[in-house]
């Protein structure tokens, strides 16, 4: 006699978390990788680490933790493509680790819809695979207050902390300054909230800070003499920090453009930023109800870091760019994924339950419609400047500019690296050199001085021959005399050759540019 015998398994439950960053991972790969040219504030992060280009001026307020991130594939290969298809790959298994660190928190449910909530927004989507800090600090913060709440809680172990001052030194390796913003909150929950007054969270944060920040503190000492020194050259680039309202500035610029210095432009489709508009009045309903269940602690610790890492954006500089909040809007996606819970278990009926959840997903659907809108334009002006600055590069080296060589003036970085030139700036916020010394070193290289046609040049380039540089609004000015073969310096220099000028071309306003000052601009 035979018995046979069924074993019911249970049903395994979707992977909802890595569903959404496979989903991210594709929609980068399809929409931005293959599109994507080479920003202003990329070619100055890539150029420290790039083995075959001279490095471009590293101001002040930036730190090298996203060079460090591209490092080796720059040592690798030098393709433009194969280092955007890896840094998405790299932002899509970034994104699943930072909010998988809330599973145990929130439940898979919530953990996957707070992702998909931050992946589906365009900046998101467009900084996926550029060579930026902002999303890689957002999804370090994400990771470091998950990691927090779990290491509050015992038994926590060794990992939670270990995990939290990992996060919070990639953090503040990536942005020094976010990094300060996302340690006070945290080591301020140890202080005030007597459950969470244990030394590891603490140490871990403070330890973590420690290591994120080293290589920042150590280089404000070498080239700025202190880290006094350096934040106040920090505040110079960045036009004077200080108490002044920036969200108008941030809401006008919420769907570009991707640089809003001056920030003076009209909001484009203000019907798109509803729910930027509603994000804080929803957090903050999030916070009530939590605080009311006695369950505060998972809602209320990410809103408080979003508000900590907004001040500097939103309460201290004159300027905007999308990008700033992004950390903001990863961790308030965790209250706004809880929220849309609590809403779910409050309606009683299935039946005004399923039309709930249907409304519920065509308004979801109908928000990334207009982010992939808001993406689609977005991407088309990057690529438009960028490949702006390629024939620039293109048309210098025609003009007789190969390595080494130098460039100066307007969009000097992203031109000179793509030209494979050094790039440098007598004046503005960049300033890394002086007339004298750049006339020194443009009677021993090639050199051309950039500036916008019709403005003139630049006052150390009052001399030098103009060649236009068509299609790119630009003028080049070069020496009417170059260095000659480099293997004989004795021999008399040629004369670089001349392009007849043309008519006036217009540089759109809307190019990437950190703390930068035109040169020669006519205000």
């Amino acid at each position: 006699m035979i018995v046979s015998s069924t074993v019911l398994r249970p049903p395994r439950r979707l992977p909802w978390p890595a569903l959404v960053a496979l989903a991210y991972a594709v929609t980068q790969l399809v929409f931005v990788v293959p599109h994507l040219g080479l920003g202003w504030d990329e070619t100055v992060y890539l150029s420290q680490a790039d083995p075959h280009r001279p490095a471009a001026y590293f101001s002040a307020p930036r730190s090298r933790g996203i060079s460090l991130l591209v490092a080796p594939v720059l040592a690798v290969t030098d393709s433009t493509t194969a280092l955007r298809v890896v840094l998405a790959l790299l932002s899509a298994a970034a994104l699943y680790a930072a909010y998988r660190v809330w599973q145990p928190l929130l439940g898979p449910r919530r953990t996957a819809l707070a992702a998909l909530l931050f992946a589906g927004l365009w900046t998101t989507l467009l900084y996926g695979p550029q060579a930026m800090p902002n999303l890689w600090v957002a999804l370090s913060a994400v990771a470091a207050v998950g990691w927090f709440l779990r290491a509050t809680h015992p038994p926590a172990g060794r990992r939670a902390p270990l995990g939290l001052g990992a996060m919070v030194a990639a953090a503040t390796c990536f942005r020094f300054s976010d990094g300060v913003w996302l340690a006070l909150p945290l080591l301020a929950a140890c202080a005030i909230v007597p459950a969470w007054r244990r030394p590891a969270p603490a140490l871990a944060v403070a330890g973590g800070f420690g290591v994120g920040g080293a290589e920042w503190i150590a280089e404000a000492y070498v080239r700025w003499g202190g880290v006094g020194a350096r934040l106040h050259a920090s505040s110079a680039t960045e036009g004077g920090m200080g108490a002044r309202w920036a969200g108008g500035m941030a809401w006008r610029s919420l769907n570009g453009p991707l640089l809003c210095r001056p920030c003076h432009r009209p909001l484009v489709h203000p019907e798109l930023t509803l729910w930027w508009l509603a994000l804080p009045i929803l957090a903050l309903i999030a916070c009530v109800l939590a605080w009311r269940a006695r369950r505060g602690a998972v809602t209320v610790l990410p809103a408080a870091c979003a508000s900590a890492l907004s001040i500097p954006y939103l309460l201290l500089i004159d300027y905007s760019a999308p990008r700033f909040l992004l950390p903001v809007y990863a961790l308030l996606c965790l209250p706004l994924a809880t929220l849309a819970a609590h809403a779910a278990r409050a309606i009683r009926p299935p039946r005004a339950r399923a039309l709930a959840a249907g409304l519920a997903a065509a308004l979801l659907a109908l928000h990334l419609s207009a982010q992939y809108h808001v993406l689609d334009r977005n991407t088309a002006d990057a690529r438009a400047t960028a490949a702006r600055y390629r024939t620039a590069a293109h048309d210098l080296r025609r003009l007789g500019l190969t390595p080494p060589c130098l460039v100066s003036g307007v969009h000097a970085p992203p031109i000179g690296y793509d030209t494979g030139c050094a790039s440098t700036n007598v004046r503005g916020n960049n300033r890394n050199t002086t007339a004298h010394a750049l006339l020194h070193r443009a009677a021993r290289e090639p050199t051309a001085a950039l500036a916008r046609n019709r403005s003139g040049p630049p006052h150390y380039a009052r001399t030098w021959t103009p060649s236009l540089l068509p299609g790119t609004g630009l003028t080049a000015y070069l020496p009417s005399r170059s260095p000659g073969p480099r293997h004989d310096r004795k021999r008399l220099p040629r004369p670089f050759p001349q392009v007849r000028p043309a008519t006036h071309a217009f540089w759109p306003g809307g190019a990437e540019r950190h703390g930068s000052v035109v040169l020669q601009q006519k205000v």
